[in-house]
């Protein structure tokens, strides 16, 4: 499913949630919410957007079990879904920083869990993500050098919501036990 796609997909469903945000608080709770899926995922979402998501678009239903086999990969198939390179930058920058906050959303619904050690990598990466959801592109600023840390910010953030996820599997293996 592309960026485009699930725009669409969720206008169809009523759920006035960017995309990219969507994604991310539903990368955010696969990583900390053991059997987490579509259902809790489009309520949650639907919630917040005043909806009533009665029948939702196949793709949508897919999304997160697809999104949770990307994750478990041991290929790093994973990607935080984005606008494309074809999208202007600032869009892509915009998109990044609401993937971001979104993730952190998702990550922090579990509510209290396993503790996250300050100065753990897993900690760093979430102050880290912090930083990235308030950044904008600067007024002006689309060249390669622009696209260069665009590109170096989306690897982190990649590599980081894996990292993330991988450290939190045993959290989710206890409550789901």
């Amino acid at each position: 499913m592309t960026h485009a796609e699930l725009q669409a997909a969720l206008a169809r469903a009523n759920l006035d949630v960017d995309a990219s945000e969507a994604h991310g608080r539903l990368c955010g709770a696969l990583c900390t919410r053991a059997g987490f899926g579509a259902k809790a995922w489009l309520a949650e979402l639907a919630e917040e957007s005043g909806a009533v998501v009665s029948e939702p678009d196949p793709e949508l239903r897919r999304l997160p079990a697809r999104t949770r086999e990307l994750l478990e990969s041991p290929t790093f198939e994973f990607e935080p879904l984005l606008p494309g390179e074809g999208a202007p930058l600032a869009e892509r920058v915009a998109a990044l920083a609401a993937w971001c906050e979104g993730f952190l959303f998702g990550f922090a619904s579990a509510g209290p869990g396993p503790g996250i050690e300050r100065g753990s990598e897993v900690g760093e990466f979430l102050d880290d993500l912090a930083g990235i959801a308030r950044v904008e592109l600067e007024h002006g600023r689309a060249d390669e050098a622009a696209e260069s840390d665009l590109a170096e910010l989306f690897e982190f953030v990649r590599a980081g919501s894996q990292l993330a996820f991988d450290e939190f599997a045993g959290a989710r293996a206890d409550a789901q036990g």
